[in-house]
Order: C-alpha cells, then structure tokens, then sequence
C-alpha cells in the first residue's frame, strides 16, 4: 500500500473515531482548510521543542523557536519588524521582554536552528528557520551538552513512525554555517563535446 493511500486510511479511520465519540464537534473544531492563519509543523515538533530546551537549560529556546515558526509563510523566513509582538508571544513581557526575546534569538542563532540578518530594524531584522531535523543530527554528532541519547532516540523513533526521512537519510555532518562542499565538476566524456 502507498504510503498516501495508508496516511489516507488512517486519516478516515480517525476521523470515524472522532465523530463516534465527539458526533457534534465539527462547528468547534478549528480546520486550516477553511481558516486563515495557519502554518505547516512537522510532527516531530512536541520532541524537536523538548530536545532544544535541554540544549539550553536555564534559559529554555523552544517558545522563541514556535513563535518564530509560526511567523512563517511557509517559506522558512521571518520578517522581524515587531519585535515585542514577539517577545511578548514567545512569553516574555515586562522591561525586559524585548531583551529577553533577543538573548533566546541569539541563541537559536549560535545553535544554528536560525541565521539572522540586520535590517531596518535593527541587528534582529530577519530570520530564517533552518530544518531542525538537520541541526539537530549535527548536534548529536558533534555531541552538544544537554542533548541527550534518550531524547535524540525517541526523536528517531518517531521520525521511523510517521515516515520522517531527513532524520534517517545518508548524512554528511555538515551545518548551514560549515555547508557542504559544491559537488565536483563532472569531467567531460571523451568524444563528446
């Protein structure tokens, strides 16, 4: 069976689940397909989140990463022109929200899960949002602290579970700052011009 056709069945059968136990829900239930204001998550985010807070015990990242997340077109980029508006959704407020929001983004920002470019709006003018799966293969390789075996393996886990291929794939342990090397000019075959 196709892996569309399964996800297909799986989907209705939850569906049959749902509206047996829950018959009237559908006017409460927020549906993407007919709301604005969505955006595109992997599965893996619940774990991807929890991995990114024990990297960064003490001063925890993973409510600075979904906000910007959030603040996607699905387009991986980030406009960063309110920057209390997002202090304040990432759950920093007060004096030093702002100043708080700009530390947890420099510190995305040193781990790799974001670069950030100056704009008209400062040193934190633009962001983009590098695939976690990959930065997160680079930190267990390069064994980050905080990064422990028994997260990365529940990670790994459920990426085998939903079909995640980027957490399983052949990978050459490269960041976006150390990226891999252009592929080799391929030589010309003889008599061919």
């Amino acid at each position: 069976m196709s892996k569309a056709r399964e996800a297909s069945a799986i989907a209705m059968k939850q569906m049959q689940l749902r509206d047996h136990f829950w018959p009237s829900a559908e006017p409460w239930l927020w549906n993407r397909k007919t709301q604005k204001g969505f955006t595109t998550i992997p599965k893996t985010m619940p774990l991807i989140l929890k991995i990114m807070d024990e990297i960064t015990k003490g001063a925890p990242v993973s409510a600075t990463y979904l906000t910007l997340w959030c603040n996607t077109w699905d387009n991986n980029f980030v406009t960063l022109n309110k920057n209390g508006d997002m202090a304040n959704a990432s759950g920093f407020g007060g004096q030093r929200g702002e100043h708080t929001w700009a530390t947890r983004m420099k510190t995305l920002h040193e781990l790799e899960f974001i670069n950030i470019k100056p704009g008209k709006s400062g040193p934190l003018g633009h962001a983009i949002i590098w695939n976690p799966h990959y930065i997160i293969r680079w930190h267990h390789h390069i064994k980050t602290p905080g990064l422990t075996e028994a997260s990365y393996n529940a990670l790994i886990e459920t990426a085998l579970e939903i079909g995640v291929v980027d957490m399983t794939l052949p990978w050459a342990p490269f960041s976006p700052r150390n990226p891999l090397p252009p592929p080799p000019t391929p030589l010309p075959l003889p008599g061919i011009v």
